[in-house]
C-alpha cells in the first residue's frame, strides 16, 4: 500500500554542503553542475522535486559565498566546526530540523550528481510509513550509501553516536533499517576528485 500524502508530507529534506572539498581543491558546494547552477542548488531542488518540506541546507566552508546560491531553504544553518567532519555538519542540521514538525528527515550529500529527485522520492516512499520510527537507506548495487532517511525516534542516539567525519554510519550499522534498491536509477558515486568530474 502506497504511503499518503499526509505521510510523505511528514519528512523534512536536510542537504550537507558544509565541506571544505580539500581533495576538490574548493568547496563542493560551489562546483559546476553540469545541468546548470551549482552542487549545492541541484542538491536543494533534488529534494525540493522530491517532495520533501522543508528543506534544510547546512553550509560551513566558503559560508558567504553559497549562501546567495541557497536562498530556496527554508533553513540554512552554518556548522562553525565544519573543519572536524561530517558529523558537525549532521549535527547542526538534526537541531535545526528538530525545530520543526518533521516526523523524519531525508539526508542528502552535496557531491552526489547522479542522485536525482527520483532516488529520493523512492526512499522516502519505502520507508514514509514508518513515521518517526523511520530508518532507511539507499543501496547502489547493494552497496550502501545516500541518501538517508533517520525518523525523529532515532535523532537523539544518532546524535550520540556523531564523531569526526562519520555521519549516522555507526547507528544505522547497529540498528535494522530499510534497504532501498536505487541502482537502476543512478549510481550514488560521490564526487571527491577533479577527475570525478570527467
Amino acid at each position: 500500500m502506497p504511503p499518503s500524502e499526509e505521510q510523505l508530507r511528514g519528512m523534512a529534506g536536510l542537504l550537507l554542503a558544509a565541506g571544505g572539498g580539500r581533495r576538490m581543491g574548493r568547496p563542493k558546494a560551489m562546483l559546476d553542475d553540469p545541468s546548470g547552477g551549482s552542487f549545492v542548488e541541484r542538491g536543494l531542488q533534488v529534494l525540493r522535486e522530491s517532495g520533501c518540506d522543508p528543506v534544510v541546507v547546512v553550509l560551513g566552508a566558503g559560508a558567504a559565498q553559497v549562501r546567495p546560491l541557497v536562498t530556496a531553504a527554508d533553513t540554512v544553518v552554518e556548522a562553525a566546526d565544519w573543519a572536524q567532519g561530517q558529523s558537525t555538519s549532521l549535527r547542526a542540521g538534526l537541531e535545526a530540523v528538530a525545530a520543526g514538525p518533521a516526523d523524519a528527515v531525508v539526508v542528502l550529500l552535496v557531491d552526489l550528481p547522479d542522485v536525482g529527485a527520483d532516488v529520493v522520492r523512492r526512499v522516502r516512499e519505502a520507508t514514509a510509513g514508518e513515521g518517526p520510527a523511520a530508518l532507511g537507506r539507499a543501496a547502489y548495487g547493494g552497496a550502501p550509501g545516500h541518501p538517508v532517511v533517520l525518523g525523529r525516534d532515532h535523532w537523539a542516539g544518532v546524535l550520540d553516536l556523531l564523531a569526526g567525519d562519520r555521519g549516522a554510519r555507526d547507528y544505522l550499522a547497529a540498528h535494522p533499517h530499510t534497504v532501498v534498491e536505487c541502482g537502476d536509477l543512478a549510481t550514488g558515486a560521490d564526487a571527491d576528485t577533479p577527475a570525478d568530474l570527467s
